[in-house]
């Protein structure tokens, strides 16, 4: 059965420390990671800053990051392919030695919470018994199973949720519509633009955890 575990843990101990200091600010949203080798990864990431230029030349000179690029941008967010290396020393086993999936993760100057699944809690256990021999400092919020009501809600993000929930309580899914794009975004304190794209990538989510991921394999 497969296992969840909530955590924070600070800046120095995952990525971008020096970037999150210099814009405290800044908020940064990982969609999904991919391990590249023993000690590197590549995040998948949105952000939000008031100042991107300046946050892209701190990026350039952060230790923790060795390449960036950036894919598209909405009038409040950017979103980049990064690649990390330096203070990722514990996360890199996390995903190869223990196959755990890092379905969720917010950062800022006040460090990161992350969201985990693990195949079984066996898989936790060891993960959890080599973070402590090893020192690397974490705070557990939670642990809970797939049985609980929360689940693993799709490896939606948390913002990713927010907006469809929000959407879905306000009309905007019924036939016709009791709300519009624009007054949805009001309501969420966020542009029209920005909402359009949580939903859009809310919804690409969903569909390839539950109608792709779960199929059986059949063209049915």
């Amino acid at each position: 059965m497969a296992t969840i575990i909530e955590f924070s843990l600070p800046t120095e101990e995952f990525a971008l420390e020096e970037t999150l200091d210099t814009h405290p600010g800044a908020r940064i949203e990982i969609e999904r990671v991919v391990a590249n080798s023993p000690d590197q990864i590549t995040p998948y990431v949105w952000v939000r800053t008031d100042d991107f230029e300046a946050f892209e030349a701190t990026l350039e000179d952060d230790p923790t990051v060795e390449e960036v690029v950036m894919f598209s941008e909405t009038g409040e967010e950017r979103s980049y392919q990064m690649t990390w290396t330096g203070a990722i020393d514990f996360i890199v086993p996390i995903l190869t030695e223990y196959s755990g999936t890092i379905t969720h993760a917010d950062g800022s100057a006040d460090g990161w919470e992350l969201r985990v699944v693990f195949p079984d809690r066996e898989e936790l256990s060891r993960a959890n018994q080599a973070a402590q021999e090893s020192g690397f400092r974490f705070d557990i919020k939670t642990i809970y199973g797939t049985e609980d009501p929360r689940g693993v809600e799709y490896e939606l993000t948390e913002t990713q949720r927010n907006t469809l929930v929000a959407a879905f309580e306000a009309g905007y899914f019924t036939v016709p519509r009791e709300t519009s794009l624009t007054n949805l975004a009001e309501q969420l304190e966020a542009s029209h633009q920005s909402v359009s794209e949580r939903l859009r990538r809310a919804t690409g989510q969903l569909v390839e955890s539950t109608l792709i991921t779960h199929r059986d394999g059949s063209d049915e």
